[in-house]
């Protein structure tokens, strides 16, 4: 017989891995059990995916083809196979279930576990590799680095009897970033409402888990915050204050502010000559003691600070460049951009007063030792992830609350505004570049033509021995090399006005490709707060 279900509801699928149904719509089951109330099968159009338990009435219809098999790892084929219950488990007394309120669904017996190990969520998936960075050596070879965000635990989730609930029901434990999680109460999508009718799914959660256990919601630890699994303990030291401002909430301003410049680029060599780099002289005007950094660790101080903050939007740094790093124009315009980055992150408050960062621009160049511990430091921060949220102070009392309704709308302006922005500035960018490749060799080019053509007509001219011909000849290569003049102002002109502004242009399309996920991170928030 083969399982199939008829939908009662309408639904629309808004995330990875699920499908939409349609009122009435004949689905095909991979299994019958479901997943924390989300079942997986195959819809009239082909699509194969997840939807919610609720919106569907499981049938049963003759077919000779057996169902496809399941493509998720908590689901085998044929659906759960229970072992015989261990005589050591005693589970918790449970009621019944009430005789108006049958379940719609066959459950499983209630058993101590589940006879199969739950394999990684999406089939083989491999950790992101750091880049080694061959142009430049390792400067701390025993330093101890954090795991980044989406590494892979070595842990399986836990299936569990939920407690208070009928007999075969389970729960799915989020030990693991790779482990499916629930789908929450009702058994929607984050934002979907519940289904017509009231209807409920079969979970105990009351607030709806992300499938996507690699979305940026869930790798941000906004989730596990939302859900209550943060437990790191906040020093004052670590809160960060959010206070209503003029235009709404806003972070609070740093009250000692100061500024640092980056200048006196040198070439260093170490290991007697084997090693070349360069070595940028810092300032910052609240020490007033000079330390000198060299790229490698602008890209360390980066990394650590786009782990730790991940709804602030951390500038991208100017791009690496494994050859020609030692030319004058390339240390030049790296040096530009390095003091833009600079400039920014030492005006925004809560990057500024960061440890991370305060430690960058203060440990002494000449202590490897204060600077390997206060890297460590960094990297062993518990305050990232679901903790860093616990950071966050915002106001309270008269007028803090927000209208979701009204949070909602400014970010879906905002996301607008940035895309708009986005898809300009590469317009721009563009542009500028081919009207400075022309500046550069095309119209100088075109004008030394002209020029070279002057000087050929002058030669010419230098023929004639006649006494009035000398100041004509003179003339005339005084305007050939005018034109060869023009022609070298061209090819200066970018240098002078659209390189500057490509630069800085360069510096906000970083924080336009940080927006999307900080936006998706605020979205991720929003819904699950409407479905609390």
């Amino acid at each position: 017989m083969a399982l199939r279900a008829r939908a009662l509801y309408d639904f629309r699928s808004e995330n990875p891995g699920e499908i939409s149904l349609r009122e009435h719509e004949v689905l095909s089951l991979c299994s019958e059990q479901d997943i924390e109330g989300w079942l997986e099968g195959v819809n009239s159009r082909g699509d194969r995916g997840l939807f919610p338990a609720s919106y569907v009435q499981v049938i049963r219809a003759p077919a000779a083809e057996p169902p496809p098999p399941a493509r998720y790892a908590n689901v085998p084929v044929g659906g759960f196979e229970p072992l015989p219950p261990p005589a050591a488990f005693k589970p918790a007394a449970q009621q019944p279930p009430p005789a108006a309120a049958p379940e719609p669904f066959p459950l499983p017996p209630a058993a101590a576990g589940y006879p199969f190990p739950p394999a990684p969520y999406g089939g083989s998936y491999q950790p992101s590799q750091g880049s080694d960075d061959d142009w430049d050596d390792d400067w701390d070879d025993s330093s101890t680095v954090a795991d980044e965000p989406g590494a892979l635990g070595s842990s399986y989730p836990d299936y569990e009897t939920a407690g208070g609930g009928a007999p075969g029901r389970y729960r799915l434990s989020t030990r693991s970033d790779l482990s499916l999680g629930s789908r929450g109460g009702s058994g929607h999508p984050a934002g979907h409402p519940h289904p017509p009718g009231g209807g409920s799914a079969k979970s105990s959660a009351t607030v709806s888990r992300n499938l996507n256990r690699f979305s940026t919601f869930v790798k941000s630890g906004g989730e596990a915050f939302v859900l209550g699994e943060a437990s790191g303990f906040v020093k004052d030291g670590d809160k960060l204050c959010v206070v209503l401002g003029p235009r709404g909430p806003e972070w609070q301003e740093n009250p000692y502010p100061f500024q640092c410049s980056i200048e006196d680029p040198t070439k260093q060599t170490k290991f007697k000559g084997m090693k070349s780099y360069i070595a940028y002289k810092l300032v910052p005007s609240h020490t007033g003691q000079q330390v000198h950094r060299r790229y490698k660790h602008f890209d360390w101080l980066y990394g650590r600070l786009a782990e730790k903050f991940p709804v602030i939007s951390v500038p991208h740094l100017p791009e690496k460049q494994a050859t020609g790093r030692f030319e004058e124009d390339f240390i030049s315009k790296r040096r530009k951009g390095l003091a833009w980055w600079m400039d920014h992150m030492c005006s925004h408050p809560v990057l500024a007063q960061c440890d991370a960062f305060q430690h960058f621009l203060t440990c002494p160049s000449t202590d490897e030792k204060a600077w390997k511990q206060g890297k460590r430091k960094a990297e062993k921060d518990e305050m990232v992830g679901a903790n860093f949220f616990l950071t966050i102070s915002v106001p309270t009392g008269p007028g803090a609350s927000l209208d979701l309704q009204e949070v909602e709308s400014q970010v879906d302006g905002f996301k607008a505004f940035t895309k708009k922005m986005d898809e300009s500035a590469l317009q721009l960018n563009h542009t500028a570049n081919e009207f400075a490749r022309k500046q550069v060799t095309g119209f100088k080019k075109e004008y030394q033509k002209v020029g070279h053509s002057f000087k050929c007509l002058s030669q010419a001219f230098e023929l004639d021995q006649q006494a009035f011909s000398a100041g004509l000849n003179q003339a005339i290569a005084f305007t050939a090399e005018a034109y060869d003049a023009i022609g070298d102002l061209f090819a200066d002109q970018p240098r002078q006005d659209l390189d500057p502004v490509m630069d800085l242009l360069a510096l906000y399309q970083g924080h336009l490709a940080n927006f999307p996920d900080i936006i998706h991170v605020q979205k991720g928030f929003l819904h699950l707060k409407q479905n609390t």
